[in-house]
């Protein structure tokens, strides 16, 4: 029997890994449902709204290399939610791994990082401020999801054919539990690293000659001026810089409060010529990448109907999430095909 005649398959984590995944089951005819613990899709592509600024605090921006994320993207491109960025960059501190930075293309979404993914959810069966606490496994095979809020307890009677996570390897390795060892190892064995954010507002521009910088000294790994990516700037805003702490120095300080996580990050802003803000926002990662991330693509088992995915699964970045996303589809798909039931 085919997974399209029975239970749906259930998608846990509504970022660009679930949506790309959810898209692809769907655009093959496999009924779905999303779920998602926040209020809203895109995962770390976030963007943080304030009174008079908006500034990206997730992921920064994006490459496309892969043909298939290539022909996604002029997708997003045609319907006005990405677009180039180009940014006079500068690199402060050594620098081999940014050498050529310069000539990489880069793309944000428009006219706020989440906009792809919004985009994308417009179509899809999602469920936000939907929080996932653990799966139990029916006597027919079938999977139910234990979900926390009192709002959603409907949907706890749904049986699902399969289960995908799409969330970082920490929150994906309990959920895992005595269902399927093999996958459950994978994640608890991924080393996943926080990250400080800080948005700055300013109601004057800074007089700086670039628009985004690497860092390789320092607390800080990456600034940018929010306010030059398409789409953002608004007359009589000032503009927005966005500062990324380095993953060790995040990782030793990950328990600080945000007055004193900003302090040193402010401090060494001020080193490359940044002022004090007019208004400042602070928003702890704790899951913002892998170190190293896997090259796997997914991870699927079959006995059980469980799968994972996510950017840490394939090489980080938001491309890596989304080609992730395609790959456990497909598995999932493929599976179908080959079995006998089908």
């Amino acid at each position: 029997m085919s997974l399209s005649s029975v239970a749906p398959v259930a998608i846990v984590g509504a970022g660009l890994a679930g949506l790309s995944c959810v898209q692809a089951l769907q655009a093959a005819g496999v009924p779905v449902q999303l779920f998602e613990k926040s209020r809203g899709p895109a995962g770390r592509m976030s963007t943080r709204r304030g009174e008079g600024w908006q500034c990206d605090h997730g992921a920064q921006y994006f490459t496309a290399r892969d043909p298939e994320f290539r022909a996604e993207l002029a997708r997003w491109q045609a319907a006005g939610v990405a677009a180039p960025w180009q940014p006079r960059l500068r690199v402060f501190g050594p620098s081999p791994a940014e050498r050529g930075a310069s000539e990489t293309e880069r793309f944000v979404g428009l006219p706020q990082m989440t906009a792809p993914a919004r985009w994308l959810a417009q179509s899809l069966p999602l469920h936000v401020q939907a929080t996932v606490q653990g799966l139990q496994r029916r006597a027919d095979g079938a999977w139910q999801l234990q979900l926390a809020e009192a709002e959603h307890q409907a949907l706890a009677t749904q049986a699902f054919a399969a289960v995908l996570l799409a969330v970082p390897a920490p929150q994906a390795a309990p959920l895992l539990a005595g269902h399927s060892e093999a996958l459950r190892a994978r994640a608890a064995a991924a080393r996943m690293r926080g990250s400080w954010a800080l948005m700055l507002h300013y109601e004057q521009a800074l007089d700086l000659d670039f628009d985004a910088a690497f860092v390789n000294q320092g607390p800080l790994r990456w600034v940018a001026r929010d306010s030059s990516k398409p789409g953002r700037a608004l007359a009589g805003s000032g503009e927005t810089w966005l500062l990324h702490a380095e993953a060790e120095w995040s990782e030793a300080n990950l328990e600080l409060t945000p007055e004193q996580a900003s302090e040193p990050l402010l401090a060494a802003f001020a080193e490359l010529g940044g002022r004090s803000p007019d208004q400042l926002a602070v928003h702890r990662w704790r899951y913002a990448d892998s170190a190293p991330p896997l090259a796997l693509g997914c991870d699927w088992d079959a006995a059980s109907g469980l799968g994972l995915c996510g950017d840490w699964l394939m090489g980080g970045k938001v491309e890596g999430a989304w080609r992730s996303g395609r790959a456990l589809a497909q598995a999932l798909l493929s599976a179908q095909a080959t079995s006998p039931t089908s």
